[in-house]
């Protein structure tokens, strides 16, 4: 199995700062998109350290680990990730309430496994559909759940931005997983809300079977930012190969 993943983030149209920040790291498997919150300089802080701790943070298991094994060791990295951006802002006053959405894929020993924290997104193309992986932890997902919003209503909401739980906000770190069984062509998605505000399944799936995967990223972003770009935007696309092809 070789791994190919293609990345960007991008300011969007509306910001003046990019704090996004995402994670690549192909050599153990390791993907993640966050988005940060608590003003430009602590934004960007807890995400970029949400990134990098995760990373720092994940003691792989062996390829003959147990599914829940594997999946207790992403969250301990993620458990990490939130208490070194909690004790960063307690430590500094003017990062107080700094926190950060976190998506995160391993994959490892034939399967991906996701944790999720936040309305960053991770999505699967297979066999020609997109299928959303991560349920948004926010107040308009809420809202649809309940039955009280459409999700075009949600996506158009002004209270789409309102999360109900992040990374670092608290020390502690309560975050969803989900374990799927991986297949050779596999391309996983990983994304900020500034994309998935703005751009359906339907266009993931349209630009997913028209592009060259390395292009992806590029006309994902630029589709986000010709609908408003409101919000910066960052994607992942990972494709599991047999071969360097694509």
């Amino acid at each position: 199995m070789k791994l190919l993943a293609y990345a960007l983030t991008d300011v969007g149209r509306k910001r003046e700062h990019n704090e996004d920040s995402f994670l690549c790291a192909p050599e153990v498997g390791l993907f993640a998109v966050a988005d940060g919150m608590g003003g430009h300089q602590a934004g960007e802080r807890a995400s970029r350290m949400a990134v990098e701790r995760l990373r720092e943070g994940l003691s792989l298991p062996p390829p003959d680990a147990s599914r829940d094994e594997v999946l207790a060791a992403l969250r301990r990295a993620m458990a990490h990730a939130g208490a070194a951006i909690f004790d960063a802002a307690q430590r500094d006053p003017a990062l107080q309430g700094m926190g950060t959405t976190l998506t995160a894929l391993l994959l490892h020993g034939g399967r991906a496994f996701v944790t999720h924290v936040g309305d960053s997104r991770a999505y699967l193309y297979r066999d020609g559909k997109v299928l959303q992986l991560t349920d948004d932890h926010s107040w308009v997902q809420e809202q649809v759940r309940a039955g009280l919003l459409t999700a075009r209503e949600a996506r158009e909401s002004r209270f789409r931005h309102i999360i109900t739980r992040s990374v670092g906000f608290e020390r502690e770190v309560q975050a969803d997983g989900e374990i799927w069984p991986l297949q050779a062509g596999d391309c996983f998605l990983l994304c900020s809300d500034g994309l998935s505000n703005h751009v359906e399944e339907a266009d993931l799936q349209r630009v997913l079977l028209t592009s060259f995967y390395r292009h992806a990223p590029r006309r994902l972003v630029d589709l986000a930012n010709d609908r408003g770009g409101d919000d910066n935007i960052t994607v992942v696309v990972i494709h599991v190969a047999n071969d360097a092809g694509h």
